[in-house]
């Protein structure tokens, strides 16, 4: 028997209906034998209504989503009430949840690279969720792919539905799982961590149109993040897990404005990142350290280990990449596309670098270029004064990446102690395997694991264990350039604070250089000493971190600080918006 899930509703509808609990959960509860996971006495997701369910990896965010779903692992329990408007979720078998799963709940991934089919054009991925439902001819779904790639923002862009995963940035990815997830019209929508991988300003964007999406259509949201300025902006209630308990829940301002309960308390205090301490500036010519910062230009030394004169480590002198065109497609045919035009920089031993700027500025390119993974079209790398090129061996070791996406950069037949041994045949000589052995146990409890994680393989882990274990085998050649895409993206904020504690020890007491590239403005105001903002292939601004976030000067770096969340900013705003409200109804009760 097919479960009777309610249909979409119409617009008159949505205006009495809007308040209406659509999700009731009580008394969840997941077990894995005698050992409770998660437990959750009441959840409420209302009509028109964003609620955010926060907390540290590990606390059930994500248990909570699958449950919600019907798609626990078999060796997991589940009890309690599970109601989607008037159906019983808990009672449901597998085909029947199916027929849920997009027609009454939607959701939107993590990593929308993973989550769609990279051999399917995305026209025909989105079609594929209104086939599975039964939804009209297959004129009228062609027709409804095109209205929904218009609602999520892709027709303006010139994005049709021939295009490929692969072919479109990461924000663009992003809003094709969004109109997959609401190509049905559920009532419930889930996103889990939507915009972690993501630009501030497409990030901005997808909240926006998250936002959106909820007050058109009446459905509620359940947004899981580990991201409190995310949340501040965005969610109406809020939910905090710790280990598998919910600590508190209810309104937003009154939970976070100011938070009262040491675990809330705790998750504010770490989202706010402090500024980088000055470090003193070594001057080449004379050697004297200089307490003020200064704009940095190519040849400066930042790092406050650096010897007055000291050469740079990296050197980049006009770096040009290039694509050549295809055939067919939205760009001219026999037209190059200049992912890089004319990069020179330089990083100095022990200098913290970041590199800014949104999806298709160039920086992954850049990226691949420093790590002699592609050739540039013109310019010259030089690593530690030599010519690099990427197939010098003893160089290469002396640079190396932690990649944003860490399980696509894991076989996922490997047990963690064969991946961190991975790159240690660049080592000479090479490590006795006891030392190697000793040498992953400290970089895993360095990074927050303990050594029984060497057993495991890479689906064991949460996202953001991924990305430690991704650092540890960066980190098991003993580099002296530590590359950083995206590196702490997928953490709470209680583990980047502990990973930017490491890397700022690492940076310290070894000498190790970092670039961090990342779309996380605060963790680059956090970590580094001198900043370059990349926009189309270029470097629109580069100057000491301090000084560039306290005055920008090109317009593109004012537009990335005013787009990226700031949970400060943003509960400054709810409060102007909210204290009219919160006064009538106080003198209504007088």
């Amino acid at each position: 028997m097919k479960p009777s899930i309610p249909p979409p509703m119409t617009a008159a509808q949505l205006s009495s209906v809007t308040g209406f609990p659509l999700l009731r959960v009580r008394d969840l509860e997941i077990h894995h034998g005698d050992r409770r996971l998660l437990s959750l006495p009441e959840l409420e997701v209302r009509a028109g209504e964003i609620v955010g369910l926060v907390g540290e990896s590990g606390s059930g965010k994500s248990l909570t989503a699958l449950a919600l779903l019907g798609l626990l692992p078999p060796e997991l329990s589940r009890r309690g009430e599970l109601h989607l408007g008037g159906l019983a979720l808990e009672q449901l078998g597998e085909a029947e949840w199916q027929r849920v799963r997009g027609a009454g709940v939607g959701l939107v991934f993590q990593e929308p690279m993973t989550a769609l089919n990279p051999l399917m054009p995305v026209g025909a991925q989105i079609e594929e969720a209104l086939r599975l439902h039964d939804r009209g001819s297959a004129a009228e779904r062609r027709a409804e792919v095109d209205r929904l790639l218009a609602r999520v923002g892709l027709a303006e862009a010139g994005i049709d539905g021939r295009r490929f995963p692969h072919e479109l940035s990461g924000g663009q990815r992003q809003r094709i799982a969004i109109a997959i997830a609401i190509a049905c019209r559920p009532r419930l929508l889930i996103a889990d961590e939507p915009t972690t991988a993501l630009d501030v300003r497409s990030q901005a964007q997808i909240l926006d149109l998250l936002r959106r999406l909820v007050r058109e259509d009446g459905c509620g949201l359940l947004l899981i993040t580990h991201d409190l300025g995310v949340v501040a902006e965005t969610a109406d209630r809020l939910v905090v897990l710790r280990r598998g308990e919910v600590q508190e829940q209810g309104p937003l301002l009154e939970l976070l404005d100011p938070p009262t309960h040491p675990y809330t308390r705790e998750l504010v205090e770490r989202s706010r990142l402090a500024p980088a301490p000055v470090r003193p500036r070594v001057t080449a010519r004379s050697g004297e350290r200089e307490r003020e910062p200064a704009v940095s230009g190519a040849g400066d030394c930042e790092a406050g280990d650096c010897e007055a004169g000291a050469a740079p480590l990296l050197s980049l002198r006009g770096i040009v990449c290039e694509y050549p065109a295809p055939d067919r497609g939205f760009f001219a045919r026999g037209r190059a596309l200049r992912a890089v035009d004319g990069v020179s920089l330089e990083v100095f031993p022990g200098e913290r670098v970041g590199l800014v700027g949104e999806s298709g500025s160039g920086k992954s390119t850049l990226l691949r270029t420093v790590l002699g993974l592609q050739r540039p079209s013109a310019g010259e790398i030089r690593l530690a004064g030599q010519r690099f090129t990427g197939a010098e061996a003893a160089l290469r070791r002396r640079v190396q990446i932690v990649f944003q996406d860490p399980y696509g950069s894991f076989d996922p037949r490997w047990r963690v102690d064969r991946i961190l041994a991975e790159p240690l045949h660049l080592m000479r000589p090479a490590l006795d395997a006891q030392v190697a052995h000793a040498r992953a146990v400290d970089l895993l409890e360095q990074v927050g694991l303990d050594a029984s994680a060497l057993r495991r393989f890479p689906h064991e882990f949460s996202g953001g264990q991924r990305q430690r274990i991704a650092i540890a085998r960066a980190l098991m050649v003993e580099p002296d350039l530590l590359v950083l895409d995206e590196a702490v993206s997928a953490l709470d904020v209680s583990l980047r604070a502990q990973v930017l504690a490491l890397l700022e020890r690492l940076c310290r007491e070894r000498g190790v250089a970092t670039l961090f590239v990342t779309h996380d403005l605060a963790v680059v105001r956090a970590v580094t000493d001198r900043v370059l903002v990349l926009e189309r292939g270029r470097i629109v601004e580069e100057g000491a971190t301090a000084q560039v976030f306290a005055g920008p000067r090109h317009a593109y770096t004012q537009a990335l600080l005013a787009a990226a969340p700031d949970l400060d900013r943003a509960l400054a705003a709810r409060r102007q918006i909210e204290a009219p409200v919160r006064t009538g109804v106080a003198s209504l009760v007088e």
